[in-house]
């Protein structure tokens, strides 16, 4: 099996330092960083001193050493990179640079899939780059493929209907197609789970899941139909339920992945079990993409501090997918 890319994130945050933590770690054939070299080597000196950078061409080139870890310099050439703390164009520039080059390698197969460290949205907007995150930039450079955004840990899993829109706008963009799509991905990420028959519940948008169409018809008019539709695909699917509850079933066991509508709806739950537990995984993309499940953390960066282990996490479930991708090809 071919390496993992990982990507640094915003230079400016805690991405470099749980990147290199990470790959640390999980041994360093693992996978190949891809990023700024400034940013790399400043993070570097987090880390204890018998750790070495060393830069490659491909990520098939060999490692030199045990304690080397791969680096492919994606830029741009900087003295310095930004300031820890910063919210800068030069760092969404360069976070958005390795992001490029991480999706080339994985769609010509060079890498076996794809960890990103955490980037800052209004450094990527600084740099001109058009997308509001890592999810709608995978989906654009990977053909224009349907996506969606799974976040899990060890007791719940959760699957998105939209993502990073306004609110009033995410009503909107929950409609038929994208509900039923969602729910599609969800089944196919639970059996890339392992998970044979995955249980689907389907929350609804409006509190109490609507009352019966006393607090709004989405759920009688679109969330239900496809539902219906879902399971007419074979598909065990069951809701709209109530947001307020349905994580608390999903966490006794009652079902394997929750559908919610709209960001906060089905990320509060993951992430109030604990920032550094939690995986973030792209369903839908010709290659395996995972991520931690926390952002930049600009008020911890440069210090030290920050925790790998939602990284690590990453890196292993990566792994993991992509050991199955290539049993099944």
């Amino acid at each position: 099996m071919t390496p993992l890319a990982i990507t640094l994130g915003d230079p400016a945050g805690i991405g470099p330092e749980i990147a290199l933590k990470a790959l640390a770690g999980a041994g360093t054939q693992a996978g190949v960083l891809l990023g700024q070299r400034a940013a790399a080597e400043r993070a570097l000196t987090l880390l204890p001193d018998d750790w070495i950078l060393q830069e490659v061409e491909s990520a098939a080139e060999a490692t030199s050493a045990p304690n080397a870890l791969r680096l492919i310099d994606t830029g741009p050439s900087v003295a310095a990179p930004a300031p820890y703390g910063a919210i800068a164009a030069e760092a969404g520039q360069a976070a958005y640079a390795a992001i490029r080059r991480a999706i080339a390698l994985a769609m010509s197969g060079e890498v076996s899939g794809i960890v990103t460290a955490p980037i800052h949205k209004e450094a990527l907007s600084a740099a001109g780059v058009p997308f509001p995150g890592h999810t709608e930039m995978l989906a654009h450079h990977a053909g224009g493929v349907q996506v969606a955004m799974m976040l899990a840990n060890d007791e719940i899993r959760t699957v998105l209907v939209t993502i990073h829109v306004a609110l009033r706008d995410a009503v909107a963009l929950a409609d038929f197609d994208a509900n039923l799509r969602a729910i599609r991905l969800a089944h196919e990420g639970c059996l890339a789970f392992g998970i044979a028959q995955p249980r689907i519940a389907v929350a609804g948008l409006n509190p109490h899941a609507g009352e019966g169409g006393l607090f709004g018809r989405e759920e009688i008019e679109i969330i239900a139909p496809a539902i219906a539709a879902a399971r007419d695909e074979g598909m065990e699917v069951s809701g709209p339920w109530p947001g307020d509850t349905v994580f608390m079933q999903a966490r006794k066991g009652q079902f394997d992945v929750v559908v919610a509508q709209y960001h906060d709806q089905g990320l509060i739950p993951v992430k109030y079990m604990g920032l550094e537990e939690g995986v973030n995984i792209t369903l839908g993309l010709p290659f395996v993409r995972t991520s931690p499940d926390h952002g930049t953390a600009f008020d911890i960066a440069g210090t030290g501090k920050a925790d790998p282990r939602s990284m690590s996490l990453a890196l292993s479930q990566a792994l993991r997918m992509a050991e199955a991708r290539c049993q099944g090809a």
